[in-house]
């Protein structure tokens, strides 16, 4: 890939467009009022999915840019899990009754810090609040350098199906620089006892361009990571925005690699992937031929949404916990983010939405766009816009401009409106989806 590709659309301070519009647009124009109405309006027959933010950890990971809580001792914790159980009940009786639960996902931090004794008492209070479609999904996100048998096994009793494992390297060096020391064998060893306990369903997170890394350590983490066989894996790119997250003004600046030594890596752990038998999903995601995800891709069914790319076609998901946001019909909404405003809130007995969007026609046609271009990296845009009774010709002349430029860059090619990412320009498939962003030019000069 030429280095001036590289420096204009690799480094662009561009959204990953997991939701559009995105976070930025949102206002406090959409609060409480406008949730509480939108989840009395939800069918009860059309499943929805869940999230669940447990902002905690054990340790900080330099690298990391999730709002999280560091903490020894439980209490925090259990205080946290009163007000997030709190907050379901006010919204179970906001929604109708039997509301079908399709997908349901732990987020974090770390959720398996819960303990054993908890997790089983939210997923229990989660099926008395709604009804769940069997077999739902149930996904948790796993550090394992805190994971126990104890929690393993409740895993296996709450019928948890899929776990995430943060791998990010094997390499000792960087996990020093990033203050994650994780050894392959503790990894194997979380991933034996999910197994063992029936969570079969693995996704490890492996992350590139991070400090003293290079396209050795890179191949040497993917290859220790398959040799476990997980079903997925998910390789992020290092953003380094130490202006806006604290801890990562610990990493070393000069240790980053980069933007062609970037490049270079995440080509290497892709090579590495498929060589190993896993299929390319979308912009970052791997996964065996077998994988819901693959087979997601294949049938064009491939859905992107705030977690990252998704095999799940629920049009809503309902986000519990502080900082969560959470998809409805009619546009999305976050609640607050840091615990103590949004215990507050819950402790009054109100929803704890801070803000949200309204969707306009617009924006759906848009976000249909994008979606597609983010997932199966190509278009049509024509026959989107006539889906959405859109005209076409009004968004592929805002688009023009910036379409002309990736065309001449080489990274696209385009025939009658439809749009299709060149396969080795994978990798910059947020500035194609960027064309299309009504917003942009309020983010990127």
């Amino acid at each position: 890939m030429q280095t001036s590709i590289l420096k204009e659309y690799r480094e662009a301070l561009l959204p990953w467009y997991t939701i559009y519009p995105t976070v930025p647009e949102f206002t406090a124009s959409v609060g409480a009022e406008s949730y509480e109405e939108w989840l009395r309006g939800l069918p009860a027959d059309d499943p929805v999915s869940l999230y669940l933010h447990i902002p905690f950890c054990r340790s900080s990971c330099w690298y990391c840019g999730f709002p999280t809580t560091i903490t020894g001792n439980q209490a925090p914790i259990l205080n946290y899990l009163a007000v997030l159980r709190d907050e379901i009940r006010l919204v179970s009786e906001q929604v109708q009754q039997g509301l079908v639960v399709n997908d349901v996902h732990f987020g974090g931090g770390t959720p398996t810090l819960i303990g054993a004794a908890e997790f089983l008492a939210m997923i229990e209070l989660l099926r008395r609040c709604f009804a769940f479609r069997e077999p739902a999904t149930i996904a948790v996100e796993i550090d394992p350098r805190t994971f126990t048998a104890e929690i393993a096994e409740a895993l296996g009793a709450a019928n948890v199906n899929r776990a995430s494992l943060g791998v990010q390297s094997f390499d000792p060096i960087v996990q020093k620089a990033i203050n994650r020391v994780q050894s392959e064998s503790q990894t194997a060893a979380a991933v034996e006892e999910l197994r063992r306990h029936g969570v079969r369903r693995i996704n490890f997170d492996l992350i590139f361009g991070l400090p003293n890394q290079t396209v050795e350590s890179c191949v040497q983490t993917a290859t220790a990571a398959v040799a476990t066989r997980p079903n997925r894996l998910s390789v992020f790119g290092y953003a380094h925005i130490p202006s806006v997250i604290k801890n990562q003004r610990l990493i070393e600046e000069t240790a980053l690699p980069d933007s062609v030594a970037r490049a270079e890596q995440a080509a290497a752990v892709a090579d590495t992937l498929v060589a190993a038998g896993y299929q390319e999903i979308g912009l970052d995601h791997f996964a065996l031929p077998d994988d819901e995800l693959t087979l997601a891709q294949t049938s064009g069914r491939l859905r992107r949404n705030s977690l990252g790319y998704s095999a799940d076609t629920c049009k809503t998901l309902i986000g519990f916990g502080a900082s969560s946001i959470g998809r409805v019909g009619e546009g999305y909404v976050q609640n607050e983010v840091t615990r103590e405003s949004y215990s507050r809130h819950i402790a009054a007995g109100r929803l704890a939405t801070s803000k949200g969007y309204r969707l306009t026609d617009e924006d759906r046609v848009r976000a249909a766009i994008i979606e597609r271009l983010m997932c199966d990296l190509q278009a049509d845009v024509p026959a989107i816009c006539a889906a959405y009774g859109f005209d076409p010709t009004r968004l592929l002349d805002s688009a023009a401009e910036r379409l002309a430029k990736l065309a001449e860059d080489g990274i696209v090619d385009i025939e009658k409106g439809f749009i299709r990412v060149r396969q080795e320009h994978r990798f910059v498939s947020r500035a194609v989806a960027a064309a299309f962003d009504a917003f942009l030019d309020r983010v990127v000069p």
